[in-house]
């Protein structure tokens, strides 16, 4: 009776195993992690505006000025270093369940592993693809895949509705400004999603795809002519002080375009997209801006 009953208990260890991991996708392939951690620390901000929108908050961050719509959400959670340096003592110290990595943080992943499981949630090539990715995983991480769906919908809602908002309604040219400096992007660059995700055709199709962009002259701009002009502010976004981009582009040769003649100048939420970008409230924030624009909200 006693060895049967040891085989009864052996037969379940490996489900009590399973029960406690779960499978996700990450930026690296599929991984086990540890099921609804009780701690855990985020050291992207990507991974954790949507893991804030399905109402989790991590036990550590990593320091940096918030984009001002997860301000709030951010405020009073322990920091442990920077995105490029995390305090491995701190961490050590904090003894976390699991360690939620990626972007700028991306590279630290492997030492990170060491101190407890790590993941790397990266979101870059397919910003709108990879982001729904993390929402699902998010969801099975904690636990909450029902309310990860409905989030999820709720996303390709907005999405759904930009593109009809977009559609016809001309062409476009993405813009980042940085001091007075600017750079052009297309739709394969790291803000590509901006035409891919919107439906909103390129401009100039034969911008360089690079991770800085293309640095193009105002004469440039003039040239393309472009509809519509959505402009990111990296200055802005990172809390440095410089030229605003409006003051960058308030000249003859950018106001002269239809863009600039017809009010269709979009300055998008750069801390959104330049921070955060991936993360689902985060990028419903910048197509919201979007579709308000060609709408004709003010």
């Amino acid at each position: 009776m006693k060895s049967t009953f040891a085989a009864i208990a052996l037969s379940l260890l490996p489900v009590a195993a399973l029960a406690d991991e779960v499978m996700i996708e990450t930026y690296a392939g599929e991984v086990s992690v540890p099921a609804a951690p009780e701690s855990f620390v985020v050291l992207d901000l990507a991974a954790f505006d949507t893991i804030n929108a399905l109402g989790f908050t991590p036990a550590g961050l990593p320091a940096i000025t918030p984009p001002p719509h997860l301000a709030a959400a951010m405020e009073g959670i322990p920091t442990i270093g920077s995105l490029f340096e995390p305090d491995f003592e701190a961490l050590a110290a904090m003894q976390p369940d699991l360690i939620i990595a990626g972007g700028r943080s991306q590279t630290q992943v492997e030492p990170l592993g060491k101190i407890a499981p790590t993941i790397d949630m990266t979101i870059w090539e397919d910003t709108l693809g990879q982001g729904r990715d993390r929402i699902t995983a998010y969801g099975r991480i904690f636990g909450v895949e029902d309310k990860a769906a409905a989030l999820l919908a709720e996303f390709d809602a907005t999405v759904d509705a930009t593109r009809q908002a977009v559609a016809g309604k001309g062409n476009g040219l993405i813009l980042l400004t940085n001091g007075g400096k600017v750079s052009a992007y297309g739709d394969d660059s790291r803000f590509g999603w901006l035409h891919t995700a919107t439906g909103l055709p390129e401009a100039f199709a034969e911008i360089t795809a690079e991770t800085h962009g293309e640095s193009v002259s105002f004469e440039f701009i003039a040239e393309v002519n472009p509809d519509w002009i959505l402009v990111i502010d990296r200055a802005a976004a990172i809390g440095q002080e410089g030229e605003a981009a409006a003051v960058t582009l308030d000249n003859p040769l950018v106001m002269g375009t239809t863009a600039g003649q017809s009010g269709q100048i979009i300055y998008l939420d750069s801390a959104a997209i330049y921070l955060s970008s991936g993360g689902v409230q985060s990028v419903s924030r910048v197509l919201g801006q979007i579709a308000g624009a060609f709408a004709g909200e003010s």
